[in-house]
């Protein structure tokens, strides 16, 4: 059963939600993202942030005090790919990196309308490169690297995976996604069982959000929904998702190809869970119970 912080965090989904499809119709981008970025939450006491560039391109890197400098962390945040940013991500972002014990590349990919597939992509697998390379205390080569990143920042995750698979670039010994949204022609079948629990998303505002992003590429281009993608050779997904998502069946689905293709994949539906519970983890017992099962499932590898 779940706890009763649950709804007041279904409630604050809603108020989120008519506030990005109000925004996101009215084409008030920066408006938005401002808005979203005030209301951000600290992270914990004790996490250390640093802002750098990763081959050109903004970040941050955060540390809790148990991170390793040389066990890094790429982390994509989520937003449609027309939102979020460092300040509305970075509290879930210090969460995972003292769950695990890394040390967080925390990306500020470019973002759709101005910037669309595959600008996002692009930057992605560049900041993958460069942290093998480079950590928080500068040039040193990684003892392990892992990639995450939750929605739309799931996918991302997916396709710069595939992307550095098919050009050579060394992949991370692991990858977790938070909520993956993978498939930009919003087709999965929980869009309809799932409509009257998910108290956050709408088919309307995927859409519109996907069409932003594609900006006239097809939708079931596999580098921009990876459910389409060949999946061989990926390494070990840890795949977290709500049983209170529409978009439930883009983490199902993925899971189930990718494990024919032979990745080790766990999957984890958690029950009456909404979209990114993990980001309230700071009044949700199962935002930081998820966030705990992300660093007991890297420490066991």
């Amino acid at each position: 059963m779940a706890s009763e912080q649950l709804e007041k965090v279904r409630g604050m989904a809603g108020k989120l939600a008519s506030i990005i499809d109000e925004h996101v119709e009215a084409q008030q981008y920066d408006a938005l993202r401002s808005l979203l970025s005030s209301n951000g939450m600290p992270p914990p006491e004790g996490t250390r942030t640093a802002a750098t560039k990763a081959d050109g391109i903004p970040a941050e890197w955060v540390q809790a005090p148990n991170s390793d400098p040389d066990k890094r962390l790429l982390y994509l945040h989520g937003g449609g790919y027309v939102i979020g940013s460092l300040d509305t991500h970075r509290d879930l972002v210090a969460r995972i990196a003292a769950a695990t014990g890394y040390a967080a590349l925390f990306l500020d990919y470019r973002l759709a309308p101005e910037h669309p597939y595959p600008a996002a992509v692009d930057d992605a697998v560049a900041a993958l490169r460069w942290m093998h390379d480079n950590g928080p205390d500068g040039p040193q080569p990684a003892s392990k690297t892992l990639v995450a990143g939750d929605s739309a920042g799931g996918g991302l995750t997916l396709a710069a995976l595939v992307q550095a698979r098919d050009t050579g670039i060394p992949l991370p010994d692991a990858a977790v996604t938070l909520s993956a949204w993978s498939d930009m022609a919003v087709s999965g079948e929980t869009l309809q069982t799932r409509k009257d629990v998910d108290p956050m998303i709408g088919e309307a505002g995927l859409k519109r959000m996907a069409g932003l992003y594609l900006g006239g590429a097809p939708a079931q281009t596999p580098l921009a929904s990876p459910v389409y993608a060949e999946l061989a050779g990926l390494p070990p997904l840890l795949m977290q998702v709500g049983d209170h998502e529409i978009i439930l069946a883009d983490t199902t689905r993925v899971a189930e190809r990718a494990r024919a293709a032979g990745v080790d994949v766990t999957l984890e539906e958690w029950p009456e869970m909404v979209h990114v519970w993990q980001q309230f983890a700071g009044m949700l017992p199962e935002g930081q119970q998820a966030i705990d099962r992300i660093g007991e499932w890297v420490r066991a590898r």
